[in-house]
């Protein structure tokens, strides 16, 4: 299966067909060169929370993964106050096990940043230590929450992240996704699309894996809707929308595209 990034449709009141820009490809093309078409990929996503990744882009990381490029989540925490009656060494315990069990799923490396859920820190030592964090890996892409968002974690795991690919000097571009929209995630207007159909049931059971947060209802009543909504938009039956950072000084998309 084609794994497909899709432009964004603009849909005009004063017409009744949509515009649809150039489908991007991870796949090769015709005119594609091969050594560009077949280059392995490490693609880096950062979460504030076990569940948060696997919700906003699990499809996504599942296609990279399926192409053979390299996957890694980094957990900005661990998830220590997601469960009610718990000690947070307790929670932090139980869903680290739910995340190494959907990385597993998913084809992904997990990593812990070390921060603490409901706590988590943007300073210059915690900035410093993530930045390094993140360029150790070695990125060619990094994914992370989209920042306007309700959950102060979620806008420490942007911040932190936006400062990474900086410090990249350009070199890795960066896409946000969306969580939640509407509750959490605010003013999320997509730029991307990536149609996730051919691995959703994948995607599913990664977020069924996080039994301690009943993953099950967080994706029928959220995130299902969310991807069928995406999918619509985009002319597919299930997509994950994303917004590109782009930079002045540089012009590209995601990497292995042309």
């Amino acid at each position: 299966m084609m794994y497909s990034i899709i432009s964004r449709r603009k849909f005009g009141s004063q017409s009744a067909a949509a515009l649809a820009l150039p489908a991007l490809t991870l796949a090769p093309a015709a005119s594609a060169q091969p050594s560009e078409s077949k280059r392995s990929l490490h693609v880096v996503c950062v979460g504030a929370h076990p569940d948060d990744p696997e919700s906003g882009c699990g499809g996504t990381l599942a296609r990279y993964a399926e192409k053979g490029h390299r996957v890694t989540i980094i957990y900005l925490t661990r998830g220590e106050a997601g469960i009610r009656g718990k000690s947070h060494e307790e929670a932090a315990a139980i869903r680290t096990g739910e995340a190494e069990a959907a990385c597993k799923i998913l084809g992904a490396r997990p990593v812990f940043a070390g921060q603490i859920d409901g706590d988590t820190e943007v300073n210059p030592r915690r900035t410093q230590a993530f930045v390094a964090l993140v360029l150790a890996q070695r990125p060619d892409l990094l994914l992370t929450h989209w920042p306007i968002d309700t959950h102060p974690d979620h806008q420490a795991a942007s911040f932190l992240a936006i400062r990474a690919g900086l410090a990249s000097r350009g070199r890795v571009p960066l896409y946000f996704f969306e969580v939640d929209y509407g509750y959490q995630t605010m003013g999320f207007q997509p730029t991307d699309y990536v149609d996730i159909t051919a691995v959703r049931a994948k995607k599913k059971a990664a977020l069924f894996a996080h039994r301690s947060q009943d993953g099950e209802a967080i994706y029928r009543e959220h995130h299902e809707i969310m991807e069928s909504f995406r999918g619509r938009e985009s002319g597919v039956a299930a997509a994950e929308a994303f917004v590109s950072l782009p930079r002045n000084d540089v012009k590209r998309g995601l990497p292995g595209l042309d």
